[in-house]
Formats: structure tokens, sequence, C-alpha cells
């Protein structure tokens, strides 16, 4: 099983991730400690020209741990076939539940270094980097969440027993199953549509009243947004968006859309969806940095950028996700 390239990929990366934090770790603690923008000494010119090169590699590294989300959701679906019972991804998560603890530890990776990539490029065009000490302790928080990716990735796949008989989809992801996905599949649909379409148009109207104005309220409005958007977007996916896109009144996976059946839909679905949060969020979140002077022009010159790759997002997620539901033949009853 761990000879499995997917997986082979997956431990050698967060390998090799984890070793470039803790040596960048170590220079953070140092550039904690002595950093100083108006001094001229040589220690801060030779922290200077360190931080410069850490920095340049870490928007690669994180960058690339951006994407192993997408690899390992990937592998997971790629591997369901070597076990019995197993549809899509829920079963080979199934078949080691420490493999829904990796998910969501690569789901909070994802947004913790997109934010830290984003923040650390608008620094780095200013002159006196005055995110310097703040992102450097930053990513001091974020090492010992790579050290947990990289443990429950080797307990998952090191774990796994082809011979044991896992559940599908249709048992975790049902009106009958336990827990959160049970209770979402089990949502009365017009509930679940109400809130849906409500939190989405709450969100497109915050979003175009920043691109129109500059009021500085509309960004934490936004910001909120996001997160709301984002986390109810995935429970109804759950529960009614996966029944359109599969035309079945009872599957509710919200994984089986990631494969060649459903000619991958679920991919571009999800990275819309991504998108749309990530960038929704900067604004609101950049909203403290502009007391820095440097960066408040940086901020000013990406804002725009981030509020139409935000929009960008959240049409391709709508698209994609009431395509069947407005033009297609399948139709649930009253809806």
């Amino acid at each position: 099983m761990i000879l499995h390239p997917g997986i082979l990929a997956l431990l050698s990366l967060s390998a090799v991730i984890f070793i470039i934090m803790l040596v960048a770790g170590w220079h953070s603690l140092k550039l904690i400690v002595y950093w100083d923008a108006n001094s001229s000494s040589e220690r801060q010119l030779l922290l200077e020209r360190k931080t410069w090169l850490i920095s340049t590699l870490l928007n690669y590294t994180l960058t690339v741990q951006i994407f192993s989300l997408l690899l390992f959701v990937f592998t997971a679906d790629d591997i369901h076939r070597l076990f019995i019972g197993a549809m899509c991804a829920t079963g080979s998560l199934n078949a080691n539940l420490v493999g829904w603890l990796v998910l969501l530890v690569k789901g909070v990776l994802l947004f913790m270094a997109s934010f830290w990539v984003v923040f650390n490029q608008l620094d780095q065009r200013t002159e006196d980097a005055p995110l310097t000490r703040l992102k450097y302790i930053g990513l001091l928080l974020m090492t010992p969440l790579f050290a947990l990716d990289l443990y429950l990735q080797w307990r998952y796949f090191s774990g796994l027993q082809p011979e044991v008989i896992t559940s599908c989809c249709g048992s975790l992801f049902s009106a009958e199953g336990e827990g959160v996905a049970g209770d979402l599949a089990g949502m009365p649909i017009g509930q679940a549509m109400t809130l849906f379409f409500s939190v989405a148009g709450f969100y497109l109207l915050v979003l175009l009243a920043c691109l129109r104005t500059r009021r500085v309220i509309f960004r934490p409005l936004l910001f909120v947004a996001s997160v709301l958007m984002f986390f109810i977007s995935l429970g109804a996916v759950v529960a009614f968006i996966s029944l359109y896109i599969y035309q079945m009144p009872s599957h509710h996976c919200p994984f089986d859309m990631l494969q060649a059946n459903y000619g991958y839909i679920g991919y571009p679905m999800y990275i819309g969806l991504y998108c749309a949060a990530l960038f929704g969020m900067l604004p609101g979140l950049a909203q403290p940095l502009r007391k820095y002077i440097g960066l408040r022009r940086e901020i000013d010159l990406v804002e725009r950028q981030w509020l139409l790759k935000a929009l960008g997002g959240m049409v391709v997620f709508l698209l994609i996700a009431c395509w069947q539901m407005i033009f297609g033949s399948f139709k649930l009853l009253g809806y």
C-alpha cells in the first residue's frame, strides 16, 4: 500500500516540507529576537539576506502544501478499489478513520498556507517589510501542524489493510447515517436550499458593495460572509447539490463527483468555492494592516483583484452547483 505512487508522493512531500519548516523555524527564532529594520549593522544585513531567501523558498513550499490537499483526495479516491465495500474516497477514509483527521488538518493548512503566501508577497514588495516579525511568528505556530500532518498521513497510510471490509458513502452520507454527515443528508431540502441561497446572496451583495465602495465596514463583513458561505456551501453539497449532480434522490456523497464518471466536475467546483472563500476573506484580514503606509499602497493595488477573483470563484461554484438544478431533466418533487 505504501508503494502506491500517490502515497509515496504525499509522504515524501510532507517530509521535505516539514524539514524546510524546521530550518525556517530556527531562522524565525533568531529573526524574532534580533530583527531591527532601522539598524544597518552587519547582523541585520545578514538577517535581511537570509530572510529574503527563506521567504522565497517558503512561497514555493507552502504553495506545494496547498496543492497537497488535492493530491490527498485524489489518492484516497484512487485507492478505493483496493478495499472491499469502497466506492470512492469515503470508503478509503473509512478504512482507517485517521484519514478524516488528515483531511481536516490539510484543510486548515490549506487556508493558513494561502494567507501566509499572500501576505508574505505583499510584505516583500515594501521597503521596510513591516510584517517580518508577525509572519515568522505565524510560521512558528504553523510548524506543529506540518508535523501533525506528516504523522497522521503515516498513521493513515501505514494502517490501511486491504482485507478490511469498509463502508461506502451510501451508509455514511444518508439520512440514517450518524453524526454530521447523516444530519446534513437528512436535512429537509427546502430548508437547505433556503439557507444556502440566502447566504450565497448575502455574500454576493457584500462582495459587490466592496467592489463599488471603499467603506471600511464592508471588508470585515465580507470576511464573515466568506466563512459562513464556505461552510454552508460544503453542507449544501451534501444536503442537495450532490443529488442534482448525480441525478439520484438519495446519493449525497461529496466525493463521487471527483471521479471520471462525472467528468471530475467536483474539482473545479471545490476549487471555485475555495477561491471564493479565500479571496473574500483577504480584504477583511488586510484591513488592520493598512496602518502601515507601505502596505496600504500595496493592498490598494491588489484588493480589487482579490474581489474579482472571489467573484469569479463564486460564479464557477454556483454555475456547476446549479446547472443541473436549473437546466437538467432531473427534478426533486416540489423543487
